[in-house]
Formats: C-alpha cells, structure tokens, sequence
C-alpha cells in the first residue's frame, strides 16, 4: 500500500463493516436479540470506553454474510404494484414501475441477505436477490455498480492521485483556517476526541439512558451490547442496542423495537464473519455478456475552480425566490419532527389534481393511510409521517399526536 493510503483511506476501511451494518443512533435504528448460548464474560468497560473501542477499531481485512429484516407494522401492500406502475418498463414515464415499486415495499417489509467483503482498499458488497444479484464493487482507481436482474452495470472512474492531492491541500488549509478561526471566537483550544465524546455522552444522558449490556455471542464472536433508551414519552423508540466485537471493535449487529413491543421492528447482523483478508478474486469483475454498461468519469473541480465557484457565490447570493425550500425541524431529540414544507415533497390529495398520475398516487395514499382533522396519517412501529391538506409533509419516530400538535403550532 502506498503510504498516502495509511490516512483517511484507512479510516474509511474500518469502517465500512459499519456502513453495511447501518448504526444511526441519531435516528433510532438500532436492538437485536443477541444469542444466549455460551457463557461470555468479557473485560467490563463503561459505555465511554466501548464507543472509543469502536471508534479505535483498525480492521483492514473482513468477510460475512449479512441479513436484515423488518417488521414495521405497515398496512397490507401487495396490491399496490399495478396502480403505480403500469407495467414492469412503465414504458409511458407516468409512474414508477411494478419491479421499482415491488423493491421499494421489499425494503420496507422484506428479509434481504448480503455478502461484505473488505481487504486494505478493495470493498464489494453483494446484495443477494431471489434468482439474482446486486455488486458494488470498488478500488482505488474505480468503482462498478452490477444489477444482474436488469443486465446492467455502471463503472465509474475515480480522479487519480494528483488531481485528489491537490483538493487535499487546498482541504487542508481550509481546515486549519476554520480551526484558527473557532479557537480565536473560544478564546481556547479546540476539544480533543477524548472531550469531545465526554460532552456528547454527557448531552446524550439528559434524553437518554446509556448503558452496556449484557455480554454475547453473534455468529460465532464475543460481544459487547451497548444500550440507549430514551427518556421521552413521544418517541416511538423503546430501546436500542449495538452488538460490538470485543476484539476487534467491529459493530457486527443492530436493530431497534418500537416501544411497548417485544421484538425488533428492524434488525441486521452478521450470521458469519471472518477477520481473515478475503481471496482476491472476489474483488474482480467482468460485465458478463450481453450486459449494459454506462461508463462514468468523475470529475474533479481544480484548486482554482472552487476559488471561482466560492467568489461567485459570495458575491451574488441566490435570492429568497431562488433558494430550494429547507426542511424545518421541531423540537429536538427523540420526539423531533421534521417537516418539509410545501413544494418539497410530491402532492397528494386535492392538491395533486385530476390528472392519471396524481389520482393513482392519491388512491395510492388512501391505502396506506388514515384521515385525520386536517390531512392524513401514515403510522407504522417506529416512524409515523402526516400529510396536511396544505401540501406539507411532517415525520418522525413519534405518536400522530405529536405530528398533529407540531403541524398546528410549529413546535
């Protein structure tokens, strides 16, 4: 490896175990029901010094097998197929087609299983379908995206060294300026990592209970089980939980229940993993005959470009009329809301008029929702989203009551 790979590229690769294991604890999803089998008994650690594990972690090498599941309570879906797409091509550009639509419920509903393989800096992920599968592949230099239900494939071409050396520098320099510049509005130095993650857990203890959990097995590994759960009545949430190996420090399992439940509206781990660097073949790809392929070169503005693009936008700011509407968020942690306001989000209902694409998705709404005084409700286990009759779209993982009371008072 060159020694220009020892830095970020490093710190990127140890965590992409955790990307395929999706940890969004700012969000809430996160508890899986670790194996009782054998007796654990690991080194005790506070919960500080399990996340400094985690964020220590130095995996360069890794293989396993993922499944995901989720269970989050929405209405019936199967006959939704037909009226949104028209056909398997959607041929007429009106809608989304059956296929796209059918993954996008199998996402929300399914059980999908995947392959990770990591090795110093080759990834693949393989996502496998029934009677099919989806690669991302990537290296230094480039990146393939492969469908084999579709027979097609994407390649993107990433800038060479110097190119990335040069947006480093010019990185580098704006960081040291934006430090300069905070450190003097402090009046002290910047925090340190070990700070940093005292303050965030002390921030975190005000809306939250964090604790570490009972020791574990998940596939095959010593665990330890990090928990949070909120402290907040509106949250849907009722707890959550993060399988870590206490080895190595790889997150290897996650999921979230919804409050008052007994099992995990969403769950995903490893059901086998291997620290061992994987072969190398699994990391090579050849478009199979007959497949699409759409070739990508991704561009890299120059030092001097972005000193353009920065002196154009400072000096002719886009005006109110031509900013793009930003989400709004009420409240804060667990019970926070978002909403997007109108014109940010697809019409629905009245707003949507009388034509072919807005009736059916219109009709597509009434299925899956609930009226309510002023719009309608989508409720699931761990997320509830209002659609008002002004064409504002509000979320989070809260009670309908709470959406309600932050439509009409914008808190």
């Amino acid at each position: 490896m060159r020694p220009s790979d020892t830095g970020a590229r490093r710190r990127f690769s140890r965590w992409i175990p955790a990307i395929a294991a999706p940890i969004a604890i700012g969000v809430g999803v996160v508890l899986v029901p670790l194996q009782a089998q054998a007796a654990v008994d690991l080194p005790d650690l506070t919960p500080a010094e399990l996340l400094e594990l985690a964020a220590s972690s130095e995996v360069d090498a890794l293989s396993g097998t993922i499944e995901q599941s989720s269970e989050l309570g929405l209405p019936d879906l199967s006959g939704l197929s037909g009226p949104m797409g028209g056909g398997p091509g959607d041929d007429d550009g009106d809608g989304a087609s059956a296929t796209d639509l059918d993954d996008l419920i199998s996402l929300a509903t399914g059980t999908h299983t995947a392959r990770v393989y990591l090795d110093d800096e080759h990834a693949r992920l393989q996502v496998l379908d029934p009677l099919a599968e989806r690669d991302v592949y990537v290296s230094e230099t480039d990146a393939w995206v492969y469908d084999s239900r579709a027979a097609a494939a994407t390649h993107l071409v990433f800038p060479d060294e110097a190119e990335l050396e040069a947006l480093r520098d010019v990185a580098r320099g704006e960081a040291a300026e934006v430090r300069d510049r905070l450190e003097a509005e402090l009046g002290a130095p910047l925090p340190t990592p070990d700070e940093v993650l005292e303050r965030a857990l002390a921030a975190l203890d005000e809306s939250t209970e964090v604790s570490v959990g009972s020791d574990a097995r998940v596939a095959g590994r010593e665990v330890y089980e990090l928990r949070l759960e909120p402290r907040d009545d509106d949250t849907l949430v009722g707890a959550i939980a993060v399988a870590i190996d206490g080895e190595h420090g790889v997150p290897l399992a996650a999921s979230v229940t919804a409050r008052g439940a007994d099992e995990p509206a969403f769950r995903v781990a490893f059901t086998d993993v291997s620290f061992e660097a994987p072969d190398a073949s699994v990391f090579a790809f050849t478009p199979p005959d007959g497949t699409e392929v759409t070739e990508h070169v991704v561009p890299v503005p120059t030092p001097a470009e972005l000193e353009q693009w920065r002196a154009e936008a400072e000096a002719a700011p886009p005006t109110d009329g031509e900013r793009m509407p930003r989400p709004i968020v009420h409240g804060e942690g667990w019970s926070a809301v978002v909403e997007l306001p109108v014109g940010t989000a697809p019409a629905f209902g009245a707003e949507s008029g009388d034509s072919s694409a807005g009736g059916e998705a219109s009709a597509m709404l009434d299925s899956l929702t609930e009226s309510v005084d002023g719009g309608r409700v989508l409720q699931t286990s761990l997320l509830t989203v209002l659609f008002t009759d002004d064409g504002r779209v509000l979320a989070g993982a809260v009670t309908a009551d709470r959406l309600l009371d932050a439509a009409a008072s914008g808190r």
